[in-house]
């Protein structure tokens, strides 16, 4: 009789916490991920892959403009504020923000990964998928071939 009567309470419960959290909650992202679900602009997620090479860019006002790819799929970033010092191209990198109406990913944070044992678990699935993953020993990225 008891568990009868808590059930209902607890499903209930349950769901007004859910219902709370609304947009709460983060969701990761690989740039091929993001384009796949057409992330709506606005939305807050966590964009995650490697630092293109070539593409960081820093002006003048403190703005740092870079690009995360996951070999498949390409984002522009723009991040205004200091970043990691272990933030370098060719290095994991998860920054948190939404994308503008241009498509653009503009960063409120950016986290910068120390070495291979260290990265977020949706990251290294990412690169797992696309074939990039280089953390089980299997040696440097090769960024020889051309970014798609």
């Amino acid at each position: 009789m008891v568990l009868g009567a808590a059930a209902p309470i607890l499903a209930l419960a349950a769901g007004l916490s859910l219902y709370a959290m609304g947009d709460a909650a983060v969701f990761f992202y690989s740039p091929k991920m993001a384009a796949d679900k057409h992330v709506p602009a606005g939305r807050t997620v966590r964009l995650g892959g490697l630092v293109a090479p070539g593409s960081v860019v820093k002006l003048p006002d403190g703005t740092v403009k870079f690009a995360v790819t996951d070999r498949v799929d390409t984002d522009q970033v723009v991040f205004k504020g200091d970043l990691p010092d272990l933030f370098r191209e060719g290095q994991g990198v998860v920054s948190e923000g939404a994308f503008d109406t241009n498509g653009v990913f503009v960063a409120r944070e950016v986290l910068a990964k120390h070495d291979e044992r260290y990265m977020p678990k949706e990251l290294a699935d990412a690169l797992k998928k696309t074939g990039e993953w280089r953390g089980d020993g299997a040696g440097p990225v090769n960024y020889s071939k051309a970014l798609r």
